[in-house]
């Protein structure tokens, strides 16, 4: 399979490391009771058709990226730099 890099282009998937879903780049609050924190640490959807995971460039650019696949078919639907999704996530809190 091969990935896109916003600043790399188009790569394979042995330059980079996956870490988990997008939904890790929203945290719970700090003062969040313990059952809200035990279930944003240990459980994850594994949801077919489309996901966007979250992506390390490790052998590229260094970057994290939030990359949008479909998990049944393997297309890179997008692919964007994790600080800009964050940032537009904020504002859904």
């Amino acid at each position: 399979m091969r990935l896109l890099c916003p600043n790399c282009g188009e790569r394979d998937l042995r330059e980079f490391y996956y870490q988990s879903t997008a939904e890790a780049l929203i945290r719970p609050d700090l003062d969040a009771e313990d059952a809200v924190w035990d279930d944003y640490l240990h459980n994850r959807d594994n949801p077919a058709g489309k996901t966007e995971d979250l992506w390390y460039h490790e052998a590229g650019c260094n970057a994290w990226i939030v990359i949008s696949r479909n998990t049944v078919s393997h297309d890179v639907l997008d692919a964007q730099l994790a600080a800009r999704k964050r940032l537009s996530n904020e504002g859904k809190k």
